[in-house]
């Protein structure tokens, strides 16, 4: 079973190396790695260029793109995997086993696709964790609560792009979500959640960089509520901020243990 892990780049010199080495260093051997970079102007393209020379794994493609979206829409129409895999730029995998139990639930289960738990760390030290997103098995009335999974931990067939589309790019910072809403509420399609944290995320990415981004993140959340048919889109976007302060919660008593 081929994987297909894509990562959307733009002048990520500080972080795209240790991106990367999560990503060659899974103990699992069939990996393609797509880095879908925007045009970087910084150090970022010599480096990824540089990696793909010695790693016939990473196929590197740079050309001026409408955002991160748009460049993962670009890598899924390129993918050559069966499963497909999102690791942004400034993220990495939590340890090295973590293709390798992904493959392992989609091969012992009908699925569709899997998802876990998150880690969001400080940019300097990576084991400084601030906030633990911990998912669960998934129930259609959650979406209601404003439930998602966490989408960087999200790996789905090849398959299910081919019958659900691609990121709509009308959303700049929430266009994951819509997605997200768009499969679960198909009840054809089949999840299993791994109780494990899939992936570490730096603090600081598009949707929570600062008070301008989150307003829109917000407003995009709303729209993508109201379009996805749900009936009381306040009440879902309340419970779904909400969820947020369950994760820090969830953080002090990890620690106190």
């Amino acid at each position: 079973m081929l994987v297909s892990i894509i990562t959307a780049t733009y002048n990520s010199t500080a972080t795209i190396e240790d991106c990367m080495a999560s990503v060659l260093g899974q103990d699992y051997p069939h990996i393609e790695y797509l880095i879908m970079d925007g045009a970087s102007t910084d150090s970022t393209l010599d480096i990824v260029e540089k990696a793909a020379a010695k790693d016939a794994r990473i196929k590197v493609y740079s050309a001026p793109d409408y955002g991160v979206y748009d460049a993962l829409n670009k890598g899924i129409s390129l993918a050559k995997g069966d499963v497909v895999g999102v690791l942004h730029s400034d993220d990495l995998f939590a340890n090295s086993q973590i293709i390798t139990a992904v493959v392992d639930a989609l091969k012992r289960t009908n699925i569709d696709g899997v998802y876990g738990d998150l880690e969001y760390v400080t940019k300097t030290d990576i084991s400084k964790v601030i906030r633990y997103w911990k998912s669960c098995n998934y129930n259609s009335k959650f979406l209601l609560r404003g439930w998602m999974p966490p989408h960087p931990t999200l790996f789905l067939r090849t398959s299910v792009y081919t019958s659900h589309g691609i990121y709509n790019t009308a959303y700049n910072i929430a266009a994951d979500y819509d997605y997200i809403l768009r499969l679960f509420k198909d009840k054809d399609l089949v999840f299993e959640y791994l109780p494990m944290v899939i992936t570490k995320m730096r603090i600081g990415g598009i949707s929570n960089k600062n008070l301008k981004s989150i307003v829109l993140k917000t407003k995009e959340d709303y729209k993508i509520i109201k379009q996805n048919n749900f009936s009381k889109p306040l009440y879902t976007l309340l419970f779904k901020n909400l969820r947020k302060l369950k994760q820090f919660r969830r953080l002090l008593l990890l620690v106190k243990k």
